[in-house]
């Protein structure tokens, strides 16, 4: 096993050149199944809070979390950021940093942004290590509604004092803030999308998403179920906004835990049938 599996790590995660700050919970890979989780547009190891350890005491895996370079305290990362970031992420950089956690079996568990470079890695990338997903509050497409929510966001950073909140957790809070931000914004990412990925799904997905999400309306998991080849199930929670593992923790880990008791279970017939 490449890396330290600890909540403390010692060892570093070093992708082309680039330290990205991360977190073990739960068996290590060469015992149980891991859940890789890939964090939302200004999140970071640090920010899923008690989650990853929920996680893996619920369903019996291991959890690998890391900060994606620019945000928590991995290394900053260049500005302005591309257009097409989450797929230069999912594509170039989320391979390297799987190879280095050495897993046989692993699930991607990603929240919005994260979501989304989950989807692309399953839709571009042949990994047979994967054998399912699980996207949280993703986003296929841009809706005037979730880029409202963003302007606002970037007010909020210029008038209030998130930017002070944000150095809790990001080393360059400035830079965590405009990566996201600045592309959200960009008029040329209004005509950003990337549901056709979605056609190439060849693993089971869990589709989670709050009714009252800010961010993105039901579309942006109807489309998984629309367009996917494979087995999809959907969890859509009431009372719940943009971040489901917070506002219904229960809901997700309850939701989570019966869909890779439906892996496992799949694993297990094509075993014996094999």
């Amino acid at each position: 096993m490449a890396l330290d599996w600890s909540e403390t790590p010692k060892t570093p995660l070093i992708v082309d050149g680039v330290t990205l700050e991360y977190a073990c919970f739960g068996p290590a890979p060469d015992k149980a199944l891991t859940i890789v989780l890939l964090h939302e547009g200004l999140g970071s190891t640090a920010l899923w809070r008690d989650f990853p350890a929920k996680l893996a005491a619920r369903t019996g895996c291991g959890v690998f979390v890391y900060s994606r370079q620019g945000y928590g305290q991995s290394d900053p990362t260049a500005l302005p950021k591309p257009i097409d970031f989450m797929t230069h992420e999912a594509v170039n950089v989320l391979p390297k940093v799987l190879d280095q956690v050495g897993f046989d079996r692993a699930v991607l568990f990603g929240h919005s942004d994260g979501a989304t470079i989950a989807a692309l890695h399953a839709g571009n990338v042949q990994d047979h290590r994967i054998r399912g997903l699980i996207l949280m509050a993703p986003h296929f497409f841009t809706e005037d509604m979730g880029l409202a929510e963003i302007e606002k966001a970037k007010t909020a950073f210029e008038t209030t004092d998130m930017k002070a909140r944000l150095g809790k957790y990001h080393k360059d809070p400035e830079g965590a803030f405009l990566g996201w931000n600045g592309v959200w914004l960009n008029p040329d990412f209004k005509k950003w999308n990337v549901a056709d990925t979605i056609d190439y799904f060849r693993v089971p997905c869990l589709a989670i998403q709050g009714r009252d999400d800010q961010y993105g309306t039901l579309a942006q998991i109807e489309v998984i179920e629309e367009r996917s080849y494979a087995p999809v199930e959907m969890l859509v929670i009431d009372d719940c906004k943009h971040a489901p593992q917070f506002e219904q923790p229960e809901a997700v880990l309850a939701g989570v835990a019966e869909f890779i008791d439906h892996l496992e279970l799949i694993e297990a017939a094509e075993v014996e049938t094999a």
